[in-house]
């Protein structure tokens, strides 16, 4: 993770100001800071609740010149807004004359008998299967995805940094987030345009990409399946959403009740539906949980807006703040689909509130609704190729008409300032410096060709003494039909050359079919790991003794073949056939032995082991979850 933060460092772009923006926090009349209290904007449906601290950030692309500040157990109040940006608002909130003689009730655990909020919410379980494409038989629709990433936290110090000396234009036009209030640069942007195809009766999906742009730095293997494996879909009405690997309660669970305080806060019309809007905050810290509010129909119990935020008190590695928002749209009168889908993370070191880190910000968009077209089950099993050429290259022309929802300036922007950035000399150094970092390889893109790992390049055991290694990879792209691995390595102890070398070479791109096979002779420890490695460039630990722990003069002199078969002849769905041939001698044969009888040996006494090993995998996976089905190996030791 430190490694992709680094890389997702070097990339800079400028972002758009809203209209009105307000920061501050809200307190009681004795200074103690209320927690989940409620703003929002006078005659709108745009608001936030305060963070634990009591602390919130409210913006909107509207002019508004009141808020609304409200919690139960206080008087609702009124702020006027005496320009568009406030910041360092503090706002102090007096007890309820009807509820003096309930604050013991109302201090934070509402009650789950007669509760207004919860009766609605029962109902929304009742009709979850009756709302969104669930309802229909079959379903298609067009959805557009694009993923930013965002420098977080910039300040005066930083820009005026050596580190930037040169390149202050790039810090221009900041501008704060919206749901954080920290002023954030745009670093990177991905586009996904697919069309989605389900059928409920046969329970199948199947999507179709038919387009992925990258900005800038296309060509960056890193930043690209980093951003492949970020963010997996979810849906609200589930009882668990999982986010980066951790399941969390939805505020819409039938567990809920036992996990959230519910509150009906207030009602009104949201685009000629009349809404209730319901108030929900966790009941006990240091749970997986959301805070925040929704507003649902009052016939259909269809939610027509959500928003989300991950407590403080949850503790997800690197991940500090994860933020959802969600709108509904409402179709034939009757019928809520999702309409967008907003998700934000601050992914850094450190969980301090001053702290910098990245933003991660997903937008999906979904338009062009059509149900009840059946289709044949032969249509969800045939799959469009993912490394078909065609869709990474797609052209502007193609891109204006598949965007659901337009680049603003600054998303456009990122295009325009990464182009002028790789003509800066220093940009690009810090560029390359930190993508070496990162993949431990040097990416000379005119030859198609990789240098590396640079991790590898030095070493000392035992055996070898002083050792160097020099490697290099082919990479055409993502849709590469092969690529050859290998490396060359000298011990300056034992005068030996040592190598690896590896090919793959994609033969159907239909069924997938790959061939795979390459041959190391080298030296390495033994016990390294609890099974025996098949990989023909893996790295020894036991080459560098910067890496290693205790003694490392149990080294082995290995000579690897390898060959496979692969293929995936329907979707999620992968067979692997191969196996393996080694030969095992010491390479310490003072320091330990691999001696043994043999009576089939002119001297009774072998030194030499060797290893022959079928292997087969049967692997199903579904979505991003991987099951082994069946995996085997019919392992045939001779030895000599």
């Amino acid at each position: 993770m430190k490694r992709i933060l680094s890389a997702f460092f070097l990339l800079f772009i400028t972002c758009l100001t809203a209209q009105t923006k307000i920061e501050g926090v809200v307190t009681d009349e004795t200074g103690e800071p209320i927690a989940f209290a409620k703003i929002i904007f006078v005659n709108s449906s745009e608001g936030t609740i305060t963070n634990d601290n009591g602390r919130f950030y409210l913006e909107s692309d509207e002019t508004y010149d009141t808020i609304k500040v409200s919690f139960i157990g206080y008087e609702t109040k009124e702020v006027v807004l005496e320009q568009k940006i406030n910041y360092g608002m503090e706002i102090i909130l007096a007890e309820s004359a009807e509820q003096l003689q309930e604050v013991v009730i109302y201090t934070g655990k509402q009650s789950k008998k007669n509760n207004p909020a919860i009766d609605i919410l029962r109902k929304i379980w009742a009709k979850k299967r009756e709302n969104g494409v669930r309802k229909f038989n079959q379903y298609q629709y067009d959805k557009y995805e694009k993923i930013e990433f965002d420098l977080n936290t910039i300040d005066s110090a930083l820009i005026k940094s050596k580190l930037f000396k040169g390149l202050e234009f790039m810090f221009e036009d900041l501008d704060t987030s919206r749901i954080t209030g920290k002023t954030y640069l745009p670093i990177f942007l991905n586009e996904t345009f697919s069309k989605v195809y389900g059928d409920n009766l046969m329970e199948r999906e199947k999507e179709d990409v038919l387009g992925n742009k990258n900005s800038g730095f296309s060509g960056n293997q890193a930043i690209t399946a980093f951003v492949e494996d970020l963010y997996s879909d979810y849906n609200i009405y589930d009882n668990y959403l999982k986010f980066f690997d951790k399941s969390f309660t939805s505020p819409l669970s039938k567990t809920g009740i036992d996990v959230y305080n519910y509150v009906l806060s207030d009602s009104t019309f949201i685009d000629n539906k009349w809404c209730y809007n319901i108030i929900y905050y966790p009941r006990r810290k240091n749970e997986l949980t959301f805070k925040g509010d929704f507003w649902v129909n009052d016939t259909t119990f269809a939610i027509k807006k959500i928003n989300m935020q991950v407590t403080k008190s949850a503790n997800i590695n690197w991940v500090k703040e994860i933020y959802i928002e969600q709108d509904f749209e409402v179709v034939s009168d009757s019928v809520f689909l999702l309409k967008r889908d907003y998700m934000l993370s601050d992914f850094s070191f450190s969980k301090k509130e001053e702290s910098r880190g990245v933003y991660g910000k997903r937008t999906t968009v979904f338009d062009n609704y059509t149900f009840n077209n059946p289709r044949p089950e032969a249509f969800y099993k045939a799959v469009a190729d993912p490394y078909d050429p065609r869709v990474f290259s797609q052209d502007s022309i193609f891109w204006q008409n598949a965007r659901l929802e337009s680049l603003n300036d600054d998303e456009s922007g990122i295009f325009k300032l990464l182009d002028t950035l790789k003509t800066v000399p220093k940009f690009r150094t810090y560029y390359d410096i930190v993508s070496i970092l990162g993949s431990g390889y040097v990416e000379i893109d005119k030859w198609n060709l990789d240098i590396g790992d640079i991790y590898s390049t030095f070493g000392y055991n035992d055996a070898e003494g002083i050792r160097l290694r020099a490697g290099a990879r082919t990479y055409f792209g993502q849709n590469d039909l092969w690529r050859l691995e290998g490396y060359m390595a000298y011990g300056f102890n034992d005068r030996k050359f040592k190598h690896g070398f590896s090919g793959k070479f994609l033969l159907d791109r239909k069924n997938r079919l790959i061939v795979s096979g390459g041959n190391r002779r080298d030296i390495e420890q033994l016990g390294l790991s609890l099974t025996s490695t098949n990989d023909v460039l893996g790295r020894s630990i036991a080459s560098s003794s910067l890496v290693t722990v205790g003694a490392n003069d149990r080294l082995t002199n290995i000579n690897l073949f390898t060959l496979n078969v692969e293929m995936e002849p329907v979707k999620n769905f992968r067979i692997n056939v191969g196996g393996s041939f080694r030969t095992l001698s010491s390479a310490l044969p003072e320091a330990f032995s691999l001696d043994y009888i043999d009576l089939d040996s002119p001297t009774g006494i072998s030194s030499e082991v060797r290893q022959v090993r079928p292997e087969y995998d049967l692997d199903l996976y579904s979505g991003k979850a991987h099951h082994w089905l069946w995996r085997g190996a019919i392992g045939h030791q001779r030895q000599l």
